[in-house]
């Protein structure tokens, strides 16, 4: 029989074609190829200039939309002088931008971070970690510090979400094309991609590195989806936070190790290395290797990573920390305690609050503490609870002893503040504004504004919303969850005059955005009052993973869905930057309402007053520092009840409450002229007296301020003398530890009355000890520890006074101190001994205690 068909499978070869811009566009490509242009809105104008249509279609993507746009169109663009002229213009001012050059009055930063929220066009975000890491990036550029960055070009990033007609999360990974991204692949001299070569156990895992421009901050990206790795390895950047424990692991190395070999790569060096949460520290082990390398003794190579580096911590519960087995860990760690000079049972124990606990599995964060001479919170509550949640690293020091600092997050304002507050700003602020944020006497110029302008700029930015809630949203609506006729009654029920509230986060449990609707009836009431109509806007992702938090999503769809809440609630899929952008800067009050003490920070709320929205949250992250009287509304810190479940139904009666009484009162108490000057009053108290404190400017100074200035001046005098003081530092240490358990209290001289425990409030009682040193040299301090017990039986330090050093003979040294208690009742004193040199930068760092409270007796 004649065989009738044949045909072999296609050999295709991937091609990429380029649009050929007309040279007199081609400053276009520069700008589309620098983030500079997402936070700046001239930008962005122009591009959306060149074809309105396409740029919606491209989801404001500048590399795609020159990319799609025809020759002839480009060419007819090109011919026309005005366009000309406004490329110029722009490209001038980005220029003049770029060409300056860092501050070099401050330290240089390397900073790590597993994901970058730049803007919607590159998916290497997921939410609130990320975009901070953006927005630092973004100010460091405007700041002219010297900053690098490096994180993962992830293939599918983070999911897109849609909801089915039941209101079930889909989790759509969509590949993304780098070719038609703002970034561009980082070359050799000789022009072949440069390729960073990390190893894995017995064998390499290759990335390529891409790199992309956030102003004049480059982000440098790797990438293991290439034909060079195995299948197994080829993954490791396919997702953000996605794959099981060991591809958690995988990245984790890339990000830490492999990210050290790409600042090496390319030649790079800088004063400070900021871990941005507990994934990068990694990056400790290959900057220990490299000084042991060079010659350095561990303990000296610790020294010097430790005086450089810095851990910024997000999480506030010990489980939502990176933990590995052991023999997971060993898989592919196994061969760096050899080139750090120490064994393994060593580097297991760095990542062990218990040294030496075989059960205890490695903890990235715990090994970040032990190896950064810095640690910090991310708002001021986050530090205490961070002390609390790091206590047991450093035992013989009460939590709210130790350094876990912090630094309150804040927002990028150019990229958050919307264009419409953005004139308004610069028509009735100082010109030194943006400059000069966290001047709060700047904000105030807010109170010399009519009420009819800052009325007119907030419908404004609400109108914009509610036309980009029915653009964006109906034809996804219609396609995924039928019945027209519903959906065009739900288009139209979205009204620009209600009181919007908006409610947008990561959908996990103690985020608690089930609380509004604990009581159906009392909802129904507030948001079908004809009379002062309420809406509500609700967003966000629950990962993939989260069976509770897409419940929660669910459950509040099947809510909305439902007649007398049909276009009075709402949600809105795929929460990305883009729809936060809208809606920090449509909405009239932000809602918030995590469980206390769960929230690190948080900051769309602090995005949202940039834009003169007005916070309702719990006392809890930034807003607990934030909020003032008659600025926005708060649910207190204090729990009234231990069970969750009834104290969630009284913060719901309290939701519920405010809003009856306070909230809506307040929006339409209107004039004659169609709005509320109570209302206005408030928003004007919320641009005053909250916005100066939560800019990223603000935070950015902070951490130079707080940390790397102080980092960057111990690690010069550690380098010193080509390392003198390292040296003299770590064999100080070495001799106190082999006296430590050798010294001794000689005697001690106090009165009657404290040899009897009685002491009598307001009176100074005067204390000595005679402590033989050992030829230690005054190496040792005491101090006196007094702690009052409170009602929960938890002991809380009263007052710690230190000893001073009054005479030395030979090895006996006298410590005296006058120590008295002001109040009456019942406390606990204490004394205990540490060590002390002027090079050490806490007492945490070298954490020898001991306590001899007995000899008092």
């Amino acid at each position: 029989m004649i065989q009738s068909n044949q045909a072999n499978s296609p050999n295709w070869k991937l091609v990429n074609v380029k649009s050929d811009i007309p040279q007199e566009l081609s400053k276009l490509s520069e700008l589309a190829r620098n983030i500079w242009w997402s936070w700046n809105n001239e930008a962005v104008d122009l591009f959306e200039s060149l074809d309105p249509e396409l740029w919606l279609e491209v989801e404001q993507n500048p590399v795609l939309l020159l990319e799609r746009m025809s020759y002839d169109s480009l060419k007819a663009l090109a011919n026309d002088p005005k366009v000309i002229s406004e490329v110029n213009e722009i490209y001038n001012k980005f220029r003049e931008y770029i060409d300056v050059e860092h501050d070099k009055t401050r330290p240089s930063v390397a900073y790590f971070s597993m994901e970058y929220g730049l803007n919607s066009v590159l998916k290497i975000y997921s939410g609130g970690l990320g975009v901070l890491a953006g927005d630092y990036l973004k100010e460091a550029s405007d700041s002219n510090v010297d900053m690098c960055a490096i994180g993962f070009l992830y293939r599918y990033g983070y999911f897109t979400q849609t909801l089915t007609m039941d209101g079930q999360q889909v989790a759509n990974y969509e590949a993304q094309n780098f070719g038609t991204l703002p970034l561009e692949r980082v070359l050799n001299d000789v022009g072949e991609p440069v390729i960073i070569e990390v190893p894995y156990l017995d064998y390499t895992v290759y990335a390529y590195l891409w790199r992309v421009n956030v102003g004049r901050i480059p982000l440098y990206l790797l990438d293991t989806d290439n034909e060079m790795n195995s299948q197994y390895d080829r993954p490791i950047t396919h997702q953000l936070y996605g794959g099981d424990w060991e591809n958690r692991l995988k990245q984790e190395i890339l990000l830490g190790i492999g990210g050290i070999l790409t600042l090496q790569a390319l030649g790079i060096e800088k004063d400070i290395y900021h871990c941005n949460e507990g994934h990068a520290a990694l990056i400790n082990v290959k900057r220990i290797s490299d000084y042991v390398a060079k010659g350095f003794s561990f303990d000296e190579a610790l020294e010097l990573v430790k005086a450089s580096s810095l851990y910024t911590v997000h999480t506030p519960v010990p489980a939502g920390h990176d933990y590995f087995d052991e023999g997971l860990f060993g898989k592919y760690m196994s061969g760096y305690p050899e080139k750090m000079g120490i064994s393994w049972d060593d580097l297991m124990n760095l990542g062990r609050t218990n040294p030496g606990d075989k059960n205890e599995r490695f903890c990235m964060s715990t090994f970040a503490c032990k190896t950064c001479q810095e640690i910090n919170g991310v708002s001021k509550l986050h530090g205490a609870v961070s002390q609390h949640m790091f206590a047991g690293l450093w035992k013989g020091y009460f939590p709210e002893e130790n350094h876990v600092g912090y630094v309150t997050n804040g927002v990028h304002f150019p990229t958050w503040c919307s264009s419409k507050w953005k004139e308004f700003y610069n028509k009735y602020f100082d010109p030194s504004f943006m400059k000069d944020q966290s001047n709060e006497k700047i904000w105030e110029a807010i109170y010399n504004v009519s009420d009819e302008e800052i009325w007119e700029t907030r419908q404004f930015s609400k109108q914009k919303l509610t036309d980009y809630i029915k653009e964006r949203f109906s034809e996804a609506w219609l396609n995924n969850q039928g019945d027209p006729s519903r959906i065009v009654s739900l288009v139209e029920k979205i009204n620009p005059n209600a009181l919007l509230i908006g409610f947008g986060r990561r959908f996990a449990t103690y985020k608690r955005a089930h609380l509004l609707f604990m009581d159906l009836d009392r909802l129904s009431k507030i948001v079908n009052d004809e009379e002062h109509p309420v809406q509500f806007l609700f967003t966000g992702k629950a990962h993939p993973n989260d069976g509770a938090g897409q419940g929660l999503i669910k459950r509040i769809f099947e809510i909305a869905n439902r007649p007398e809440f049909l276009g009075k609630i709402i949600f809105l899929e795929n929460y990305d930057m883009l729809l936060a952008r809208r809606l920090v800067s449509g909405v009239d009050i932000w809602l918030n309402t995590p469980t206390r003490p769960l929230e690190a920070s948080g900051t769309s709320g602090e995005k949202a007053l940039m834009n003169g929205v007005l916070n309702f949250s719990v006392l809890d992250g930034w807003w607990y520092e934030g909020y003032r009287e008659k600025a926005g509304w708060a649910l207190t810190d204090k729990r009234t009840y231990e069970n969750q479940d009834h104290q969630d139904q009284l913060d719901a009666a309290t939701i519920y409450s405010t809003l009856e009484n306070e909230i809506i009162p307040l929006y339409y108490a209107d004039n004659e002229k169609g709005y509320s000057p109570e209302w206005i009053q408030y928003i004007r108290n919320s641009i005053a007296q909250i916005a100066p404190h939560y800019t990223m400017k603000r935070m950015l100074d902070d951490y130079y301020a707080k940390f790397y200035h102080r980092l960057a001046d111990r690690f010069k005098m550690l380098s010193e003398d080509n390392y003198a003081k390292t040296k003299e530092l770590v064999a100080w240490k070495q001799q106190v530890i082999n006296k430590w358990d050798s010294i001794e209290v000689v005697s001690v001289d106090k009165s009657e009355d404290l040899m009897k425990d009685n002491m009598e409030s307001g009176r100074q009682y005067e204390i000595r000890f005679v402590v033989d040193e050992k030829g230690l040299d005054n190496a040792i301090g005491i101090d006196c520890v007094v702690v009052s017990t409170d009602v929960n039986g938890v002991d809380e330090i009263y007052t710690i006074k230190p000893f001073e050093v009054i005479q030395n003979v030979g090895d006996l040294y006298t410590f005296q101190a006058n120590v008295s208690i002001s109040n009456a009742g019942s406390f606990k004193v204490g004394y205990r001994m540490y060590p002390k040199h002027p090079y050490l930068p806490h007492k945490q760092d070298f954490c020898y205690v001991r306590w001899f409270s007995s000899v008092m007796n």
